[in-house]
């Protein structure tokens, strides 16, 4: 799948495009697709890595589309599109949460050896957030990465906005404690 970081992706979708959608025009569902398939991804990326973000964008979109005409206009459509997103990448944690144990030991000793000092520290962060919980990661993600507020958060995950701001302070505390162990070891 094809990526194009100067897509605008900012422009938020419009009610009557999610109809169309809903309806199976083609054409609002590929301006839907082509207005936010960088956040879906780059989000992907963050939360599960390079290896599985294409396919669990493509899964999210199948779903979002099948499920399209669910959507109640409650939230902005991006912020559905993210809970949608946010639920395949928790579920793939799920899924493969031994698999991805096994991928913290060997990956990043190889990352350290084939990257400079500041690839090593990418590295390091991603092994750290491949250590958090995944809700704390997912919080983490939306907040930090995806620049969502805690509100638009809150409603992404279904969760109170007290509960956003706990649970992100708590992932900051546990990154820096797992990022620290790992910069001095």
């Amino acid at each position: 799948m094809e990526h194009r970081s100067e897509c605008n992706d900012r422009e938020p979708i419009d009610d009557a495009t999610v109809r169309a959608g809903a309806g199976g025009d083609r054409a609002a569902l590929h301006q839907i697709y082509e207005a936010t398939a960088d956040r879906v991804f780059r989000l992907m990326v963050r939360m599960v890595g390079q290896q599985d973000a294409d396919d669990l964008t493509q899964q999210t979109f199948v779903r979002a589309f099948m499920k399209l005409d669910q959507f109640s206009g409650e939230s902005k459509f991006e912020t559905w599109l993210y809970r949608l997103a946010t639920n395949e990448a928790l579920q793939h944690l799920r899924r493969e949460k031994h698999r991805r144990t096994k991928q913290l030991i060997v990956e990043p000793a190889m990352q350290a050896t084939d990257h400079l000092v500041h690839d090593e520290r990418v590295a390091m962060l991603r092994q750290a957030m491949d250590q958090l919980d995944p809700e704390l990661r997912a919080i983490f993600t939306l907040k930090e990465e995806s620049g969502l507020s805690y509100q638009e958060i809150a409603n992404t995950l279904g969760i109170p906005e007290g509960t956003v701001g706990s649970r992100l302070n708590r992932a900051r505390r546990e990154l820096r404690r797992l990022f620290a162990g790992d910069v001095k070891g």
